[in-house]
């Protein structure tokens, strides 16, 4: 739809505009985040190793901070959310933004144990708790925008960039990462270099900034604030009901894509033996896999309903699980199978990634979408992605089961099975409710 000069018309530009502005920002938050994972036995070494600490308590240190930052998400989602409930996604979008830019650039800039001990790891964790606050406030608000403009038809597809960014994001931190160790000496990397990928975040979220400062408020929330008689809002049982749902059908998407996108780098480099740079490829190809099947995925979502494509994704890691593991553990596969293996891995997480945006913006009205879809996420990534790390570090030092991570996902995809039965075949095809 263009207008007589060819140009697009205001519509079309608008979407094109809450598609960027929504998106960006979730990219600077998924880049971080996964630069973090990948740099953890690097940031284990430079924040929490001392002479009376292992390699492996320090890694599960490092994964305590990881999960910690995660749990300070649900609070940033019950704040933001309600602010941009009431005041407007714009705005609250612009404050999430500036908040995890500055908290992220701050990473780079952290002194360590070996300069101001003790202190070093407390200020990490300090700095991190910023970062969950921020990226709490940032799923809902840019998935409310992109489905609120989104055209009926195409809610899936416009909610799956957002899975889209946490791919490319995980993607250029892991691209980033593997550069730096390759150009990198071992001591550079430990020394100046790990702090790169944080010190760029400057950049990128001034970029963002400036996209969102250009964005307009969503039509959806636009038409509740000047209703004449504004319609009743949910009540909170139903809301929190809505929540717990939801978390039941991302848990399986959560724990998957944690495990098999950014916990396994540390897990194929303690656990298997596998070098830094061989880690890194393995992480590539799977958020590749991720990558190539979110966009299709949430369009398919928009012809035949969200329950197909997420059970489908969710079944897959159940029956996968240990004969993808197994492979990565047998040391006469070949890297050519290795490969394909977590691409694979991959590529059944976009499944669930794909429509899962859309799906928790249609379990909730107008005025509690901000905050619904947000707590939903960031609760169940709070107990199933921010936990992923430590729960397999710490489970396979105790038990010495290289299992842990199959039966991790295999576990949590089963009941996120038996949640997405429940949804109702035609929420596609509806409007969202105000």
């Amino acid at each position: 739809m263009s207008s007589s000069a060819g140009t697009p018309t205001v519509d079309v530009r608008r979407h094109r505009r809450s598609l960027v502005a929504g998106t960006v920002g979730n990219f600077v938050e998924w880049y971080e985040f996964g630069a973090y994972g990948f740099f953890a036995t690097v940031i284990a070494a430079n924040f929490f190793s001392s002479t009376s600490t292992s390699d492996a308590e320090s890694l599960i240190k490092t994964y305590a901070s990881f999960a910690l930052a995660f749990f300070f998400r649900p609070i940033g989602a019950a704040i933001f959310g309600r602010v941009g409930d009431r005041i407007g996604r714009r705005p609250t979008l612009i404050l999430v933004l500036l908040l995890m830019t500055l908290s992220t650039t701050l990473i780079g800039l952290l002194p360590t144990y070996a300069t101001i001990g003790a202190a070093a790891p407390w200020l990490l964790t300090l700095v991190r708790a910023l970062q969950g606050l921020s990226a709490g406030g940032e799923f809902g608000g840019a998935v409310a925008i992109m489905t609120e403009f989104a055209p009926r038809n195409k809610r899936g597809l416009y909610g799956a960039w957002q899975s889209l960014t946490v791919a490319l994001g995980l993607l250029v931190g892991a691209g980033l990462a593997a550069i730096l160790a390759t150009v990198l000496s071992t001591e550079a990397l430990h020394d100046w270099g790990w702090r790169v990928p944080f010190l760029l975040a400057l950049p990128l979220g001034l970029v963002a900034l400036f996209l969102r400062l250009r964005l307009d408020e969503t039509p959806n929330f636009a038409r509740v604030q000047s209703a004449a008689v504004p319609p009743e809002p949910a009540g909170k049982g139903e809301v929190a009901k809505a929540i717990a749902l939801g978390i039941g059908r991302l848990m399986g998407w959560s724990a998957a894509g944690y495990t098999f996108l950014v916990v396994m780098p540390s897990y194929l480099q303690s656990t298997l033996n596998a070098t830094f740079q061989q880690a890194l490829v393995a992480t590539v190809l799977a958020n590749l896999g991720f990558a190539v099947s979110i966009m299709p995925a949430g369009w398919i979502s928009d012809k035949i309903g969200r329950r197909p494509v997420m059970v489908t994704g969710a079944a897959l890691v159940v029956v996968l699980a240990f004969p993808l593991m197994n492979l990565l553990q047998d040391k006469d596969s070949s890297n050519a199978a290795k490969g394909i293996a977590v691409f694979v891995a991959g590529l059944v997480v976009g499944l669930m990634a794909g429509p899962g945006p859309a799906m928790l913006s249609e379990m909730f009205t107008t005025r509690a979408r901000y905050t619904g879809l947000g707590l939903a996420y960031s609760l169940s990534n709070a107990v199933f992605s921010g936990s992923a790390g430590l729960i397999i570090t710490e489970l396979i030092k105790r038990t010495k089961n290289i299992d842990i991570p199959a039966w991790y996902v295999m576990v949590t995809c089963a009941v996120s099975v038996v949640a997405l039965l429940t949804l109702r075949g035609d929420d596609h095809q509806k409007e969202l409710r105000d």
